[in-house]
């Protein structure tokens, strides 16, 4: 027994031997050098251009995600949604026109540029905005695309009414009607939420408030934004310790304790949110900081390649977290490492990640120097 006590004991030892070993590897392994900044110049505008350009009007394979009340409910994807119709599903079209009309209004060389412009009026017409609207007031659609969908509706209204351009006011007007549907339906929907969505996909709280606020802020839509800024509070403003050791999900494209870090950097003032965030996610005052970026073994299947969403969402929000506050100005470093993941597969790659994450790369990019 005395022999087996010993061997026990130098067991033990030796484990945590190898454990202080482990951890002191992670520890030099994870800290993060520096990486090279991208850039959203020209040639790369051209290059993601081609994502929505290619997909807008592309019907087909697509995923309607619709809730059939009777025979009348079978139609085709072009008869249900005349605008939004491509890019697989109703919100990949949604930001695809959001991804034209950024690049256009950034790039006024872009290539094809009056082409370009030509589909986005054929597509936000009066018309076939209007029949948008009519399938929103269906009896089963009031939950439709809540609320990713309309958050990148409303992304994309507040980029047309930030654009110093005549076909800008246009499109603007002819999608002023779903706007204020939208809108109605957050006002409607955020006081019955009573707890908030948490996941890493859709439905996700967090960012469908950050978006719909960033809209009421341009327009000065001061009902919504105050609602956006109560319901905030009401959700987070507790939070503490947010596990990001267990991000990402294997189907992850938005980082659940990212998102809601900066929506509180929104909504609060700046020493409020150093306390909160202090509390909420106090690693990231650490300079040394760093997470890995999610890793996708395979970009043919749809929900695998998820995780370049996730690389581009991460940095986005790692860079309004910083923004105008130099005790975090290290996090752009790990938003660039991210962004420089993902940034060289999405062109040219599959179809199931190019009908949207041209988008989630753009949003990414332009986030850069906040």
């Amino acid at each position: 027994m005395k022999y087996v006590y010993y061997i026990l004991i130098l067991s033990t030892f030796l484990n945590c031997q190898n454990s202080h070993e482990t951890k002191r590897d992670i520890e030099v392994d994870t800290k993060i050098t520096k990486v090279e900044s991208p850039k959203l110049n020209l040639e790369q505008a051209n290059r993601l251009a081609q994502l929505p350009i290619h997909c807008i009007n592309t019907e087909y394979p697509n995923k309607l995600g619709q809730t059939i009340g009777s025979d009348e409910d079978l139609k085709s994807p072009q008869e249900l949604h005349p605008a939004f119709y491509g890019c697989f599903d109703w919100h990949s079209a949604v930001h695809g026109h959001w991804s034209l009309v950024k690049l256009l209004k950034e790039f006024p060389k872009l290539n094809n540029r009056d082409e370009v412009i030509q589909k986005l009026l054929a597509n936000i017409s009066k018309e076939n905005i209007q029949q948008e609207v009519l399938y929103f007031q269906g009896k089963h659609n009031t939950s439709y695309e809540r609320t990713y969908g309309w958050a990148w509706l409303l992304k994309l209204a507040e980029e047309l009414h930030t654009w110093n351009h005549p076909e800008a006011k246009v499109l603007e007007e002819n999608l002023q009607s779903l706007t204020d549907l939208i809108i109605q339906r957050y006002l409607e929907f955020l006081p019955k939420l009573n707890y908030p969505i948490r996941v890493g996909e859709h439905p996700n709280t967090a960012f469908g408030l950050s978006f719909a606020y960033d809209y009421a802020v341009a327009v000065n839509h001061v009902e919504l934004k105050n609602l956006i800024e109560k319901r905030a509070k009401d959700f987070y403003t507790e939070d503490q310790d947010c596990p990001l050791e267990w991000e990402p999900s294997g189907f992850d494209f938005l980082s659940p304790c990212l998102e809601e870090a900066a929506l509180m950097r929104r909504v609060l003032p700046n020493e409020e949110f150093l306390t909160w965030v202090n509390d909420f996610l106090p690693e990231l005052k650490d300079e040394s900081f760093n997470i890995e970026v999610g890793r996708v073994s395979d970009r043919t299947d749809g929900k695998l390649v998820h995780l370049d969403g996730v690389n581009f969402s991460r940095a986005w929000s790692l860079n309004y977290i910083a923004k105008d506050l130099p005790e975090f100005a290290h996090l752009q470093n790990l938003a660039n490492k991210h962004i420089n993941y993902s940034l060289p597969s999405i062109v040219g790659d599959s179809y199931e990640g190019g009908h949207w994450l041209g988008s989630f790369a753009i949003y990414a990019l332009n986030s850069i120097g906040n």
